[in-house]
């Protein structure tokens, strides 16, 4: 299938690029949110004739994500939890405790955003995790793990 990308899209192309692309994928990810069109005559018209304005909001977009990015970048949270010998935790640490303490600072992040590469945390210590905000900004948070008293 071959759509033209109305936003740019993580490891596919930028705004007006015309991509081919997997039925499933286009039909319930790319066409389903917004992010393309397809790629008919009459779309790929419309599109060139809209591709500034498009670029435009795209702009904003980076820029608030940058200025999120800013207010997110270096901040340390302090997570506690239910620890036994050898500093072991009582299940995880996973992307919703690290939500609710963002939460509990009036900084509002979204699960989806959270990346945890190694996966959940299970014993106590310092983690990087990083918040995706955009397809182009990343923020790194510390997160320490501590033990309940």
């Amino acid at each position: 299938m071959n759509v033209i990308l109305l936003e740019s899209v993580e490891n596919l192309g930028g705004i007006g690029d015309l991509v081919k692309v997997k039925d499933g994928y286009g039909r319930n990810f790319l066409l389903s949110q917004g992010k393309a069109a397809l790629a008919t005559d009459k779309n790929m018209k419309e599109i060139e004739s809209r591709r500034a304005e498009l670029e435009k909001m795209a702009a904003a977009e980076l820029e608030k994500a940058t200025d999120r990015a800013k207010s997110i970048n270096g901040i340390e949270l302090v997570i506690p939890a239910n620890a036994g010998s050898e500093d072991k935790l009582f299940g995880s640490v996973g992307p919703i405790d690290i939500i609710k303490a963002f939460a509990d600072i009036q900084i509002e992040v979204e699960r989806s955003e959270v990346r945890m590469p190694d996966g959940p945390i299970h014993e106590l210590g310092e983690y990087q995790i990083s918040v995706h905000l955009h397809g182009e900004v990343n923020a790194e948070v510390c997160v320490r793990v501590v033990a309940t008293e």
